[in-house]
């Protein structure tokens, strides 16, 4: 028998970073759980560092996990059968032997609650029959597991080998009969690293598998540079940056690569909404050279649900929220709604998941054809 996570005490707790204390925090492609934080995998890239978590080897929880669901389902970011959940996404491995108990104790709370919302659980690691049968077992949510992927094999930048994200997908996507779905979750692209023909052909290959494939490059934020820089890593950019890397060159290469796939996607909610065959809840639909590469039939379903909402509507979703009191809508088009007064990132994502619209912040434009990535690599694209 496995042996639970130990929980922290109020003073071991207390010792954390702001942001590693706040257990339920909205990310992009959903709300994000995270009451127990510590991974031995140690990726030199790993998120966790941004948390001030970067020597956290040993999984340990905050709270219960019925205590965590309890405080996710209550927390004025969620609606019930709305929400995207993310599911120990920026501080462990679901899948490691002593959070894998956890993990499933999360999914199966949630689904007796008869709760339909989609749950993304991203993984690298060995995945087994055992977890085919008990994540078949689950009857409301929809379970989407992405299967992170890089071909890296620099082993002082990951040293878990991808091979066994790789054979794990292969594996849990096996099933027919399946409830759940998969992603070939192809990230990070980093040039230099594991961007050869090899690499991509390999990966192409992969995709195959999978009911979808993301591809994505890295967040090079100060905190990882630094981590790089202590570890005496190789620095892949001279620069950092708040958004994902993926320089204009390389995605035309994987766009090249991957020209005769049917589900490709540059952005993650518009994966797997696809393979639970809804729109996308970002409503990227909007930008529309980000779906230029979208399967038609999605595109279909996607137009058919974008609606652009009214600076009053927008309004009325952001009053309950106290950090959005002082939202200014500065302009609203087909393509997206440009904001600004918000206090943090999170409400914006609330709002964008609300009203199945794009809300993007005046201080941070998108440019066009850069898909809300970093400038690296894109200096000479048109602004």
């Amino acid at each position: 028998m496995i042996t639970p996570v130990p929980l922290l005490s109020r003073d071991e707790i207390a010792r954390l970073s702001a942001r590693a204390q706040e257990v339920v925090e909205y990310r992009k492609s959903g709300l994000s759980l995270n009451h127990i934080q510590g991974c031995p995998l140690r990726c030199a890239y790993c998120i966790k560092t941004t948390y001030g978590l970067s020597d956290e080897e040993t999984p340990r929880a905050l709270m219960t996990d019925a205590q965590a669901v309890e405080e996710l389902v209550n927390h004025r970011y969620f609606r019930p059968h709305r929400t995207p959940i993310q599911l120990f996404n920026r501080a462990t491995e679901p899948f490691l032997p002593k959070v894998r108990p956890h993990t499933f104790a999360v999914l199966e709370n949630l689904d007796e609650r008869q709760l339909t919302n989609q749950v993304l659980v991203i993984t690298r690691h060995q995945l087994n029959e055992h977890d085919i049968e008990r994540l078949n077992q689950l009857r409301h949510l929809k379970v989407t597991l992405l299967f992170t992927y890089s071909g890296i094999d620099n082993r002082d930048i990951e040293p878990y080998p991808s091979h066994v994200a790789a054979d794990s997908m292969k594996l849990m996507s096996a099933p027919s009969t399946r409830k759940y779905r998969t992603i070939f979750y192809w990230r990070p692209l980093v040039p230099g690293l594991n961007d050869t023909d090899e690499h991509l052909a390999t990966a192409h290959e992969l995709s195959k598998y999978a009911d979808a494939t993301v591809f994505t490059g890295l967040f090079y934020r100060e905190e990882i540079a630094e981590y790089y820089k202590a570890h005496n890593l190789p620095e892949p950019f001279k620069a950092t940056a708040r958004r994902k890397i993926v320089p204009e060159e390389l995605e035309a290469r994987v766009l090249d690569v991957f020209s005769n796939s049917s589900a490709l996607f540059r952005k993650t909610s518009c994966a797997v909404s696809y393979v639970h065959g809804l729109p996308d809840y970002n409503g990227h639909i909007g930008v529309r050279e980000l779906c230029d590469i979208c399967p038609l039939s999605q595109l279909e379903l996607c137009q058919s649900a974008h609606r652009v909402p009214s600076a009053e509507e927008m309004r009325r979703v952001a009053s309950v929220l106290p950090e959005a009191a002082n939202l200014q809508v500065v302009d609203i088009s087909n393509r997206a709604a440009i904001i600004s007064g918000l206090e943090t990132e999170q409400p914006r994502y609330f709002l964008q998941h609300s009203l199945g619209f794009q809300m993007h912040d005046e201080q941070h434009p998108h440019r066009e054809k850069r898909h809300g990535r970093a400038e690296i690599g894109w200096e000479g694209a048109s602004a």
